[in-house]
C-alpha cells in the first residue's frame, strides 16, 4: 500500500454515513493485503444516474488502493424483487429482463471502474446450487419477529399492507452472498442497513471473519431535498448528452454543490477544501461548479465533450438569459449578508417576501444563471451578480 493506513481510512471513509466497525476496517487495512470489497446491484433498471455512482465511486477508491472489487449483479435476487424502501411488494423481473439489464449495467460501470481490476459476478452462481433444501435451512436461521425489525417491513405490517413470504428471503440471500464471496467489506446505501448486517451475522455463523459494513448516503437530487430518482425527475443520468448533464449540474444550489463534490468528485479532499476556502474568500461559486460539471462530464463522455458543453452553456446563457438594459441595484446588508427572499424584495424584483418564496419554490429564481432552490439560502455580503425572477425580471445586484 503506497499510502499510510490513516491516509487510506480518510479517503475510504470520505462521505460515508456509517462504518461498522471502523476499527475493523483499520485492522484489515493494516494487514497490507488485497481485501474483497463487495457491492451488490439488482438489475431492476437499465440506466444508471449519478445517485447510483456514489457506491461505484467508493468501489473505485478501494480499487485504486489495490483491493479486489466484486461488482455483484443480483440476477437471482432480482427475480425475488428487492423490497427495500418499498411500501408494497415489488414485482419480480423475468430472467430475460434481468440479463438484458445486467448487460447494460456492465457497460456503464466501466466508465468508473477499471475493468482490469473488477470482478463481475452473478449471485445465481451459488444460489442455484444451494437448492430448495439449502434455502429452507437458510430461512430457518431467522424468525419472522427478527425480520419484522426491519423498518420497511415493520411499517407495512403495522399498516396492514401485504408482505409476501419470499420477501423475507431477500436479506438472507444478500447476506449469503457475503458468505459465498467471503467478503471483507460490503458497501451499501443507508437504506440497506438490515441486509448489510445480515451478512455479518451469517458470516459469523459460518466461521468467517465478519465483513466490515460501509454505508453511503443517498445522494439528493437536483431539488436538494429528495434522493435522486428517475421517478421524481430530479436525476442526472450518466448516459445523458453532455450539454444536458452540464446544465443540470449548474442548476444545483451552491450548498448542494459541496455535497456533490464530496460524493461524486475524485479530487483529493485537500483540493476540495481549498475550493471551499476560495469561495469563502470571494471566488464565484459558479466557477467552482463549472469545474465540477466538467469533471463529471469528462468521466462519462470525455474532456472535449466537457469543454464543448461548457462553451455551449456560456453562449446560451450570455445570448438568451440577459437583456441589454439590466438595472443595477446596490443593497446594504451592513456586511452581514441577507436571506434570498429579502434580497429579492430589496432589489425590487418582487413585491413581497412571500412572492419571493413562492417564486423560489417554483424554480423561477436564478443568480448568474444558476437556479436557487433553497428558500432559506443566505446570500453572503460582497456578492455581485445578476438576479433573475421568471423570464423577464432582472437586476444586477451588489450586496454590500
Amino acid at each position: 500500500m503506497s499510502v499510510s493506513v490513516d491516509e487510506a481510512i480518510a479517503e475510504l471513509t470520505r462521505g460515508a454515513d456509517e462504518v461498522l466497525l471502523e476499527q475493523e476496517l483499520k485492522e484489515k487495512l493494516s494487514e497490507n493485503k488485497p481485501l474483497v470489497v463487495k457491492a451488490g446491484f439488482d438489475p431492476t433498471a437499465p440506466d444508471l444516474h449519478l445517485g447510483h455512482t456514489v457506491l461505484i465511486n467508493k468501489m473505485r477508491a478501494f480499487q485504486d488502493l489495490g483491493h479486489r472489487v466484486v461488482f455483484l449483479i443480483g440476477d437471482f435476487t432480482g427475480m425475488i424483487g428487492d423490497p427495500t424502501g418499498k411500501n408494497a411488494t415489488r414485482k419480480p423481473l423475468t430472467p430475460e429482463q434481468v440479463l438484458a439489464n445486467a448487460e447494460t449495467y456492465k457497460e456503464q460501470v466501466f466508465k468508473i471502474l477499471d475493468p482490469e481490476k473488477t470482478e463481475i459476478r452473478f449471485n445465481s452462481e451459488w444460489m442455484q446450487k444451494l437448492g430448495a433444501d439449502g434455502m429452507i435451512k437458510l430461512a430457518a436461521r431467522h424468525t419472522v419477529a427478527r425480520m419484522l425489525e426491519r423498518d420497511d417491513f415493520k411499517k407495512r405490517y403495522q399498516s396492514n399492507q401485504p408482505i409476501a413470504i419470499h420477501e423475507f428471503l431477500y436479506p438472507l440471500v444478500q447476506g449469503w452472498d457475503s458468505v459465498a464471496l467471503e467478503a471483507d467489506i460490503e458497501l451499501g446505501g443507508t437504506d440497506q442497513r438490515f441486509n448489510l448486517l445480515m451478512g455479518r451475522e451469517l458470516q459469523k455463523e459460518e466461521g468467517q471473519r465478519p465483513q466490515t459494513v460501509m454505508m453511503m448516503p443517498l445522494l439528493e437530487g437536483l431539488d436538494g431535498v429528495q434522493k435522486m430518482s428517475k421517478s421524481l425527475n430530479n436525476y442526472i443520468g450518466i448516459t445523458e448528452p453532455a450539454n444536458e448533464m452540464f446544465g443540470k449540474v449548474m442548476s444545483i444550489s451552491d450548498e448542494l454543490m459541496w455535497r456533490y463534490f464530496e460524493l461524486l468528485s475524485f479530487r483529493p479532499l485537500q483540493e476540495i477544501d481549498a475550493l471551499k476556502q476560495s469561495v469563502e474568500d470571494g471566488a464565484n461559486p459558479r466557477d467552482v461548479k463549472i469545474a465540477l460539471a466538467k469533471e463529471i462530464i469528462a468521466r462519462f463522455h470525455d474532456e472535449a465533450a466537457a469543454e464543448a458543453a461548457h462553451q455551449d452553456f456560456t453562449q446560451r446563457f450570455s445570448k438568451n438569459a440577459l437583456p441589454d438594459d439590466i438595472p443595477e441595484r446596490t443593497v446594504d446588508s451592513k456586511g452581514e449578508g441577507m436571506a434570498i427572499g429579502n434580497l429579492l424584495k430589496e432589489a425590487e424584483l418582487v413585491a413581497s417576501t412571500s412572492e419571493a418564496l413562492r417564486m423560489i419554490k417554483q424554480g423561477a429564481v436564478k443568480l448568474d444563471g444558476e437556479k436557487i432552490s433553497d428558500t432559506r439560502w443566505q446570500c453572503p455580503a460582497g456578492t455581485s451578480g445578476v438576479l433573475q425572477v421568471g423570464k423577464r425580471r432582472f437586476a444586477k445586484v451588489t450586496l454590500s
